[in-house]
């Protein structure tokens, strides 16, 4: 068994005449929602185009910040390459590995080698399901002036994410392919409406 600690997770897309019904759907089969407005900043190693030169994939490191929660604290994660879709053919199951940081998640980031990439908001609903949590979402583009999210066009197309809720691990007593099953579970609740689906992220 590895000892990595593992994300399980599923992903779709729709446009906005969907949300009401889909809306319906997931709220139907989660424990709880509410709404979320996250910001995210990507980060990559102060050598990135020197790994890619040598044809090294750099790991980027992410740092998200729940806007919607008073007190919230930033969280920092990063994505390990996807296992081999002959390993996991129905679902994005990849090595996953996050910390909280109390303080200037930013300049920690800074400190560890690591410099801004990008930044973006995301703005939509969070739901619980069991293992699970339900992300649904548009994302906001940063004004380069401000800073601040623009809020995306009403017609802007919604990204939905069905992922563990935190690192699992792979062992005889959880196998992954019991978090896998979940995440098909909510495959299947959706079909007709939301097509659900792995990708190689």
């Amino acid at each position: 068994m590895s000892s990595h600690l593992y994300e399980v997770a599923l992903f779709g897309e729709f446009f906005s005449q969907d949300l009401p019904a889909i809306l319906n759907r997931i709220t139907l089969h989660s424990e709880s929602a509410h709404q979320m407005h996250a910001r995210e900043i990507v980060f990559e190693p102060f050598d990135a185009q020197h790994q890619r030169d040598t044809g090294t994939e750099p790991i980027l490191l992410r740092a998200r910040k729940e806007l919607l929660e008073p007190g919230a604290k930033w969280m920092l994660y990063s994505y390990l390459k996807p296992e081999s879709v002959r390993v996991h053919p129905e679902a994005t199951v990849r090595p996953w590995a996050n910390c909280q940081v109390v303080g200037d998640a930013l300049r920690f980031a800074s400190t560890l080698g690591y410099v801004r990439r990008s930044q973006i908001y995301k703005r939509g609903y969070v739901f619980r399901r069991g293992i699970l949590v339900i992300q649904m979402f548009q994302q906001e583009h940063v004004d380069p002036k401000t800073q601040k999210p623009i809020p995306s066009k009403p017609d802007a197309l919604w990204e939905v994410e069905v992922k563990t809720a935190a690192p699992v691990r792979n062992s005889q007593e959880t196998p992954l392919s019991q978090y896998v099953q979940a995440v098909l579970e909510v495959q299947l609740l959706m079909k007709g409406l939301l097509d659900l689906r792995r990708q190689d992220v």
